[in-house]
């Protein structure tokens, strides 16, 4: 069972998606994410220039040895283009493996440890109205954990509140998680720290007086604080009882989180933007977080980011992937795969995509009562209409940044 055809897919419905699509000798095929949102071409270039004329011919059935040749054999590891691409391989090879079994992927990860997977939807709103009302329609469609993403007075656009703008940019499609927007440029907006730890706390009481304390929140500071500040946030939060506070800080400086656990109880996600296990060692191995955020399609693919969470499961912390619409339908489905098989599991993030890419990507998933499913076909369960991603050319665009009041470029 040899790969006998490597292809490189890129399409935009209403996001830009990079996906490979593997062939065998016997006909099998095998699908795989690269989408790196705002940066997809250059794991395009990768692939098409680096990766595919390495798997020609290689043995489909050779899952690991595939993953560490491409991994060492590079000797430039590591890094979000290498490992966007390592994934995309993997991810594609396991499609395969679980078509040729007759199985989804899932029982070949050892089978299902639980009957769904519990999401997580995005709330948010510039206004406490707003927010109310984006928290009720999530309710409504089933969801029984919440993100909650808030605007902040004086600020005109922040990340995670849908916007007018964001609405022109994507067709009409809202999201409360912004995507990489279409243009030349990426677009600027402001932020104020003092603000935000001002405000927030305010809008969770709110929140909670509103909906009570049995509904699941989550909220997104996305690496805007520092580590006093993210202690700040987290204390002050503490007695409205976050599921977690997600990427308080950079992660790049993993001591930062010490700090931040010496002054509160909050549970804390981080990892949407680390790419390997090595990513997280010190900050599992001293329990400084309670969930690993990163995604299949940016961790080099189900067989490392199983590593990842098998190694987490020994200090008891749990899974939290990354799931919004810069997630392919394939990557989606591999982590409920990968979230329906571990022990550990935690929760899913999910955000759905629209109805473009739905005609792109068919797939098998079920989403009932707030729970999620892979389904029971062989592989992912995901087939791509190459006839219908040709409709949508790649498309340029850019994931905005952040700029402080006397324009000072600050975190995003």
């Amino acid at each position: 069972m040899n790969i006998d055809k490597a292809e490189v897919i890129v399409t935009s419905p209403e996001r830009n998606f990079v996906t490979l699509k593997l062939t065998t000798d016997d006909g099998l095929t095998g699908l795989g994410d690269a989408t790196l949102n705002g940066r997809e071409l250059a794991v395009v270039s990768y692939l098409r220039d680096h990766v595919v004329p390495l798997l020609l011919g290689r043995d489909a059935a050779r899952i690991e040895d595939t993953w560490q040749f491409l991994y060492r054999s590079a000797y430039w590891r590591r890094g979000p283009v290498t490992m966007a691409a390592i994934a995309a391989v993997d991810t594609a090879l396991w499609d395969i493996k679980g078509k040729a079994a007759g199985m989804p992927v899932y029982q070949l990860l050892g089978g299902a440890s639980r009957t769904g997977l519990m999401a997580y939807g995005h709330a948010s709103g510039k206004t406490l109205e707003e927010l109310f009302a984006s928290i009720r329609s999530h309710l409504e469609q089933g969801y029984r954990a919440i993100r909650v993403q808030t605007g902040v007075p004086g600020l005109k656009s922040i990340y995670g509140i849908a916007s007018n703008a964001t609405l022109e940019a994507n067709g009409g499609v809202r999201y409360d998680y912004e995507p990489a927007q279409r243009g030349a440029r990426p677009k600027e907006e402001d932020w104020d720290t003092r603000s935000y730890l001002r405000h927030v706390p305010a809008v969770f009481e709110a929140v909670r007086n509103e909906f009570g304390p049995e509904l699941p929140l989550l909220h997104d500071a996305h690496h805007r604080l520092t580590p006093i500040q993210a202690a700040r946030l987290g204390k002050s939060l503490e007695p409205y009882d976050l599921f977690w506070l997600e990427d308080v800080t950079p992660a790049e400086n993993q001591e930062a989180l010490r700090l931040v656990r010496q002054h509160t109880t909050t549970p804390l996600a981080i990892g949407e933007i680390f790419n390997t296990v090595w990513d997280y060692q010190q900050i599992i191995r001293e329990q400084l977080i309670d969930y690993v955020r990163s995604a299949v399609t940016h961790t080099g693919g189900i067989t490392h980011l199983k590593k990842v969470l098998d190694y987490a499961s020994q200090y008891q912390i749990r899974s939290g992937m990354h799931g919004p619409t810069d997630i392919s339908p394939v990557g989606m489905a591999a982590a409920m795969h990968l979230g329906l098989a571990i022990h550990n599991f935690g929760i899913q993030e999910y955000m759905r995509h629209g109805a473009k890419t739905d005609e792109v990507f068919q797939q098998s998933f079920t989403w009932r009562d707030g729970f999620l499913h892979p389904g029971d076909r062989p592989g992912l369960g995901v087939e791509l209409d190459t006839d219908e991603a040709g409709k949508y050319p790649y498309a340029r665009a850019y994931l905005p940044y952040n700029r402080l009041a006397d324009g000072t470029v600050h975190d995003w």
